[in-house]
């Protein structure tokens, strides 16, 4: 990815976010094949080594770079009040279809300073063609 390029998007995620640039981690691009997915998990840490490294991560923005695949949604069973659709099974809570160019922002903290174990999320299973995404972890304070 382009350095300006890249500048462009970490300076509109901190925008959209109000959290520093520099808060943040390096962007990771991501990929899953048919029959992939990723277990239900929490973004935010609870071990001390990754804490002396820039504090909590307290957000999360997961952006969209494909959008041929069946499947593939992110999950976040604790959150809504309906059924979803993820990897082909009807399940409790709600989930984001990967549609190229959309982003979903969602915090690991709330406002209390606390870990929100509401935040837990996983990306449902690839059912045909490839998912691609890019994930922006953002710390409390300057990452190092």
């Amino acid at each position: 990815m382009s350095t300006l390029l890249n500048q462009a998007i970490e300076k509109r995620i901190s925008v959209y976010a109000q959290i520093p640039i520099e808060n943040g981690e390096l962007i990771h691009v991501l990929r899953y094949q048919k029959n992939q997915f990723y277990k239900p998990h929490f973004d935010y840490f609870s071990d001390i080594f990754n804490l002396k490294r820039g504090g909590q991560r307290i957000a999360t923005m997961l952006m969209y770079l494909t959008d041929n695949v069946e499947g593939g949604e992110t999950y976040f069973p604790m959150a809504g009040s309906g059924d979803c659709s993820c990897g082909g099974k009807i399940v409790q809570g709600l989930s984001v279809k990967p549609t190229k160019g959309n982003a979903v922002l969602f915090w690991s903290m709330g406002l209390d300073g606390q870990s929100d174990p509401n935040s837990v999320h996983g990306s449902c299973e690839v059912l045909s063609g490839e998912k691609w995404s890019a994930t922006k972890w953002m710390r409390q304070a300057l990452h190092t």
